[in-house]
Formats: structure tokens, C-alpha cells, sequence
């Protein structure tokens, strides 16, 4: 095969182009796309990814510089996955390198072997001349290097113990020479199957019979289960038939906090090798999941949003659980992309059906159920003899509450405790109260570089901001008069501390990011709760994440109005998410649970219509709300957001770029406006929204927008960027 004329590589800068390079001069593996290169880029030596070939530069050739290596043997992204690159890079309008680079672990994208290289040690003539017995370390690592003729790997000289230092010796004396070459992944077991799952019911039989039939064919699913209805044994059978059939799946979950106990239930499973994807992960831990992928070793791949570009080869089946989660969008700086999204279109493109789990889904998802473009697969019973429980509101402005919980909440603890049952209290407010206030001035705790109030941390002595992560020590008295100061409000701390004092002697757990800092946190809460050692949890959104806690009887939720009366157009889909989550959590063994919502709003019509017609009662209304209003699914939105020390600054840039923007029918602006909380770490935030009512039209406007956005001149603490689909509107 001739080699290409020019090499187009992309290179992860905010620069939307593609770099043109000659060939290198010493070619040891072809320059095929979707193969990595090292190249020089001014100063530097990059790690780039060839886009495609030219027969010809716009350069002339003697400005061309030349890729110093190729690094890959063979593409670590197959036609399929850079295709879908490539979109997302449309798409999402970001530069195609930046895009590829996300989709590369930290280590791969510094040139780290994309395959696992095997280090052999053979014995030299010269070793065999020489008596080693002076130094009877090196006389023992040179016998055993010495007696396998095929050389001798590490792994097989960790017996000796420690083998490196005398290898070293024998090295740099000639006696031992070592050979490189790539690591084959080993043979998979004879039987990827490590025992069956238990049996079905019927309305998981229907599922999983449904998602069998389209092997093969694209076909999106909405597997529509109450919690506790066995969605997670739906998974399970359908990747089973997958792998019977010698493919491989790839399985999405939103957070770290699940992926622990979804691990540890396809490895009760399945012998099939497991690669798992996640931030948690150091970057030699990743780069080794990663390598497994690119080999072909791993037949089960799960993680979070970045793992949708994992390089997963003869892909059977996709599934996304918990798919209404926020989590699956990047939103909060570089490439923001929809995980959820992109799996769509990745099972599309690749032909195989796609499985979307939710107990709550996104409203976006039941449009696409009710408008047929997905086939909604029901779970309406949870397994076993459980049933769902039964809901009731607790009126505050009627009953007196203990620092937040009420005198029914704390008498509905005490039957359900005195019954053996476990307690589950959720406030989404971490620390121990949201204000610090002074009782004569009015002063209260505010937070130097946000529009936000420091929280409480007690028991660290601290004030934090839960926005930009300021910190300071609490103080005694207030800084402006002298006079006491006081917490005002509930945060996970304090009603845990209340908790104690009104059940003495009872264990409790907390579960917050306060608690979860490290790794097996989340493990020996979730353990303690699940062993029954602790008999009430009391946590934030993180205990609404999937957790099956068989024991738990009853479920408080204290602060049921935080976003009831949001500007946030998604606001009340995240309330009734949250409300019908954490509520799940409650009678998922065999004894009935019971869930009791606090709230000063009984009547608002949010929560009448979850207690009246459960999640689809409430999701019928929020999309003919969201249609008379114009808002997705049925319209489309692109945020374009600037950041700036001031906010006259920031707004004014937007200003100019909206001047910019030519006019169209199809393609409405709003703004410049500033954020809902406009100071934030330091800088001011702004926005200009883009609505339309159809996709192609407003990416067209785009498209011909961002170049002229790129040439305005603008001061270097400026910072601006673009989301598509966002799902925060600040």
C-alpha cells in the first residue's frame, strides 16, 4: 500500500482544524486513520490522532513538517467509533481533536501503548561463562532466566521476590538481554456463563424476549420499571444472550456510586472478562481497562459517560441505566456531550438494540415512546412479594417540627424501628446548615467570590462554599458587631445530630460527599446499611441512586419544596425524579413500606399529581406544559455562555456576538442575560439562548455563527463556550 502524501491529524486544541504533516521519515507502522501519532506542534511534541489523507496541502510542502512517530499498530478507533466521533464533533460543535482526545484515557492521550507490552529476559552467552555464586541474588534470577529457553516474564519472576535490582545488575554486566513484544489478551473461558439468574416474571420475560428479537437491528428500548421491579435481572438476561452469541455489550450507568454493586452483580454472573470505566480509577488503572477494550479481551464494558466512546469491538447490545440522570451530560467545562445521547446513536449506527432504564424517565425519552420512535418495555410490579408503598404528605404548617423533622415523621420512626425496620431520612443540603446568621445585625455568612451563602460544617469547624469550594473557620461571634451567631436551616450533619438525640442508642449512617471522600466509602456506608448495623441513613441525592436496601421500611423526605418554585423550566421533572427515587428506596423486601413527604406546599399541583397518578401522571402534565410553552422535546436550545471578571465584560462580548448572528426565521435569540447566579468562583456569568423548532436549521445557524464568535477580539480572562441540549439554563 502506497504511503499518503500528507497525514491530516487532529490535535486536542480549541482550534477547529484539522494539522497537515508529512509522513514519517522512518515508518515502522502504518499511518492508518484512526491511529495515534506523535507529533512536533511549535515548542511541543503532541499526541495526535490521523483524521484522514490528502494528496495535497494548502501549505507548501516544504513548510511541512513531518509526524516524528506512529504509535499504534493498528487503529484504536475503528470506522464505526470515529464515525461517531466525527458527529459528535458536528454536533456538539466542538474541534474534532478535543473530541477525540475525551474520548482517550489520560495516559493514552500522552502516547502511554495502546496494547499491554510484554518484557521477556533471556540468557546471554556471556552469562553462561560466569560464576555468579559471589552474588547469590543474581546467581538465582540468572538460573531461572536461564532454564526457559522462550525467556522468562515478570509475573514469573515475582516468585524470586525482589528480582528487579539484581536483573539490573545483570543487564548493564551483559549476562541477560531482554526482548519486547505485545501482550496477546488470554483466552476467554469455555463458558462465559457463571450461573443463571433466578426466574423471571412474566413482565420480564416480555422484556427480555422483546430485546432478543432485535439482535442484530437497531432498536431502542425504554425499559420502564417502578424501583424494585428487577430492571438490573432484564440487564443481565439480555447481555447473556448477547454473549452467547459471541458479542460484547456495553453498559452506561450515571455515577461512580452505582458502578460498585452493578459490578458486583455481573461478576456473580458472568466469567466473561469485565472492563470498568470511571473517574474513580487512577490513570494506570484506567489505561489497563482501556487496553482491554482496544484488545478485545473485555466482552462486558461498564462506566460512566466518558465509556461511551470506549473502543468496543462486535458490539451486541447497549444499556443506559438510570437514563434520565443529569449525570450523562457533560456540562460543566470542555466537550459537553449527552453520554445518553451519543449510546443512541452509536446502537444505531452499529445496528444493535439499546436498552434505556429508568423508573422516572426523561420526558424527552417518553416523548420519543409516545411519538414511536421507542418501544416502552413495562415493569409495573416489584419482584417478589414486594409492593409499592403507600405515600402520604406531612403538612408543616400544622404539625411542629425538631430542627426540620416533624412530630409525625419522628412517631412514623418509632413504629417502623420498634418493627425491626430500617429508617431512611433524605434532605438534599449537605453539612450542617445552609446559613450562618447573626442574631442582632442580620449579618449573614456570605461567600466572597459567589452569589451564594457559606455552608455550615460543624463538626470540621468550617464554612464552605458548595459552589466554588471556599473555605474558612467558623466563627464564634460576627465578624461585623461581636454578638453570637446562629445556624439556621438543616444540612445532612445536623439532622443526623438531631436524629441521634431523639433515638439514643440507635446506629445511624450518613451518606453525603462529605462522607464519601475516598475509595470504599461509599462500600462501608452502603455495607452498614445493608448488614443492618445502621438502622437509619439519613443522605442526599446520592441515596436515590439505585441502592436496594431491602430493610428499609420508611422513607422521610424533609425537603420536598427545594425546586418547587424554580425558574429552571426542568426543575419540577428533578423534583418528581427525586420524590419517586428516594420514595423507591422504601418496602423493597417483604414487609410494606411507607414514604412520608414534608412539605409547607400540600396543595401544589406537582405534588397532588405524583400522589394522585404516580410519575405518569405528572409526566402526561409536564409535556403539555412544556409544548404550550415551546420548550423540549419540543423545540431545541443551544446555550452560548461567557465567564468574565466582570460582568459588564461578559455580557458585553455577548452582546457583540449576537450582533454578529444574522437573522433568521427559523432561529429565535434571547439575551445577553446574566446567570441565575451571576458571580460564581470568582467570575461573572452570562448567556444567550438559541431556540428553534427543528435541529437542522439551528446548526446551520451555528455553523456559520462560531467562526465569526472565534474572530472577535477578546481580553485573555474572557472565557466562552457553547452547549447543545443543555440541561442547566442556570
Amino acid at each position: 500500500m502506497t504511503a499518503p502524501a500528507i497525514l491530516r491529524i487532529a490535535l486536542d486544541t480549541p482550534l477547529r482544524r484539522l494539522f497537515d504533516y508529512l509522513p514519517p521519515k522512518i515508518a515502522t507502522h502504518a499511518a492508518a486513520i484512526g491511529t495515534r501519532v506523535r507529533v512536533p506542534f511549535g515548542r511541543q511534541r503532541l499526541v495526535g490522532v490521523v483524521h484522514s489523507h490528502a494528496e495535497r496541502s494548502d501549505l507548501p510542502k516544504e513548510k511541512l513538517k513531518s509526524v516524528i512517530e506512529v504509535l499504534d499498530a493498528e487503529p484504536v478507533f475503528d470506522a464505526q467509533l470515529f464515525a461517531l466521533i466525527e458527529f459528535a464533533a458536528s454536533y456538539y460543535h466542538q474541534p474534532m481533536g478535543v473530541v477525540l482526545a475525551a474520548a482517550l484515557p489520560k495516559l493514552a492521550r500522552t502516547g502511554a501503548e495502546s496494547r499491554r507490552i510484554l518484557t521477556r529476559w533471556f540468557a546471554t552467552a556471556a552469562g553462561a561463562t560466569v560464576d555468579l555464586k559471589r552474588a547469590p541474588r543474581q546467581h538465582a534470577v540468572f538460573a531461572a532466566i536461564a532454564a526457559a529457553p522462550d525467556g522468562l516474564a515478570a509475573d514469573a519472576l515475582d516468585a524470586l521476590g525482589d528480582w528487579r535490582t539484581p536483573l539490573r545488575a545483570l543487564v548493564a554486566r551483559g549476562y541477560v538481554s531482554s526482548a519486547e513484544s505485545v501482550e496477546e489478551p488470554p483466552a476467554p473461558p469455555a463458558d462465559l456463563i457463571l450461573k443463571r439468574g433466578p426466574g423471571l416474571s412474566p413482565e420480564q420475560s416480555v422484556a427480555v424476549e422483546a430485546i432478543d428479537a432485535a439482535h442484530e437491528r437497531f432498536a431502542p428500548f425504554l425499559l420502564y420499571g417502578i424501583t424494585g421491579s428487577g430492571k438490573t435481572e432484564v440487564y443481565l438476561h439480555a447481555v447473556e444472550r448477547e454473549l452467547r452469541r459471541g458479542r460484547r455489550a456495553l453498559v452506561l450507568v450515571p455515577e461512580i456510586g452505582l458502578t460498585p454493586q452493578l459490578v458486583a452483580r455481573f461478576r456473580e454472573r458472568f466469567t466473561a472478562p469485565l472492563a470498568v470505566l470511571h473517574s474513580g480509577l487512577t490513570d494506570t488503572e484506567r489505561l489497563a481497562a482501556w487496553r482491554t477494550c482496544v484488545s478485545g479481551e473485555a466482552r462486558i464494558v461498564l462506566g460512566t459517560r466518558s465509556a461511551v466512546f470506549a473502543p468496543v469491538v462486535n458490539l451486541g447490545i447497549i444499556i443506559v441505566d438510570e437514563e434520565h440522570d443529569a449525570s450523562f451530560k457533560q456540562h460543566e467545562s470542555g466537550f459537553r456531550y449527552s453520554a445518553r445521547d451519543l449510546a443512541m446513536l452509536r446502537a444505531q449506527r452499529a445496528g444493535v438494540p439499546i436498552v434505556l432504564g429508568s423508573a422516572t424517565p426523561s420526558l424527552e425519552t417518553l416523548q420519543n415512546v409516545a411519538t414511536g420512535r421507542y418501544t416502552r418495555l413495562s415493569l409495573p410490579r416489584r419482584a417478589g412479594q414486594a409492593v409499592p408503598p403507600r405515600a402520604a404528605v406531612i403538612d408543616l404548617r400544622e404539625h411542629a417540627a425538631r430542627q426540620g423533622i416533624s412530630t409525625p415523621a419522628v412517631e412514623a420512626m418509632q413504629r417502623h424501628l420498634a418493627d425491626d425496620g430500617q429508617v431512611l431520612v433524605y434532605i438534599n443540603r449537605r453539612g450542617y446548615s445552609p446559613t450562618l446568621a447573626c442574631t442582632a445585625c442580620g449579618w449573614i455568612a456570605p461567600c466572597r467570590d459567589c452569589d451564594a451563602r457559606l455552608t455550615v460544617h460543624l463538626g470540621a469547624q468550617r464554612l464552605r462554599c458548595h459552589h466554588c469550594g471556599a473555605d474558612a473557620p467558623l466563627p464564634e461571634h460576627c465578624p461585623q458587631c461581636g454578638y453570637a451567631v446562629r445556624h439556621v436551616g438543616q444540612g445532612t450533619e445536623r439532622v443526623e445530630e438531631t436524629l441521634a438525640a431523639l433515638f439514643p442508642g440507635v446506629s445511624i449512617a450518613r451518606l453525603d460527599r462529605d462522607v464519601v471522600r475516598k475509595r470504599g466509602d461509599l462500600e462501608e456506608v452502603v455495607g452498614r446499611i445493608a448488614s443492618g448495623a445502621a438502622r437509619i441513613l439519613v443522605g442526599t441525592q446520592m441515596v436515590t441512586k439505585g441502592h436496594d436496601f431491602p430493610s428499609v421500611t420508611l422513607v422521610v423526605v424533609l425537603n420536598a419544596d427545594q425546586g418547587l418554585f424554580s425558574t429552571d423550566f426542568r426543575a419540577p421533572e428533578r423534583v418528581a425524579q427525586t420524590i419517586i427515587q428516594v420514595a423507591g428506596r422504601a418496602g423493597r423486601g417483604t414487609k410494606p413500606g411507607e414514604v412520608m413527604i414534608q412539605t409547607e406546599y400540600p396543595d401544589h399541583p406537582l405534588l397532588k399529581s405524583l400522589l394522585a397518578a404516580g410519575y405518569d401522571g405528572f409526566a402526561g402534565t409536564a409535556l403539555a406544559e412544556r409544548q404550550a410553552a415551546n420548550w423540549p422535546p419540543f423545540s431545541y436550545i443551544v446555550a452560548l455562555r461567557a465567564s468574565a471578571p466582570t460582568l459588564p465584560a461578559a455580557v458585553e462580548f455577548l452582546a457583540h456576538a449576537r450582533k454578529l448572528a444574522r437573522a433568521s426565521r427559523d432561529v429565535k435569540l434571547l439575551g445577553p442575560a446574566p446567570a441565575a447566579m451571576t458571580k460564581r468562583a470568582a467570575r461573572y456569568h452570562a448567556q444567550v439562548l438559541l431556540e428553534a423548532a427543528e435541529r437542522a436549521p439551528l446548526h446551520r445557524f451555528l455553523a456559520a455563527w462560531l467562526p465569526q464568535i472565534e474572530e472577535i477580539k477578546t481580553s485573555r480572562d474572557l472565557r466562552w463556550s457553547i452547549d447543545v441540549d443543555p440541561i442547566e439554563l442556570f
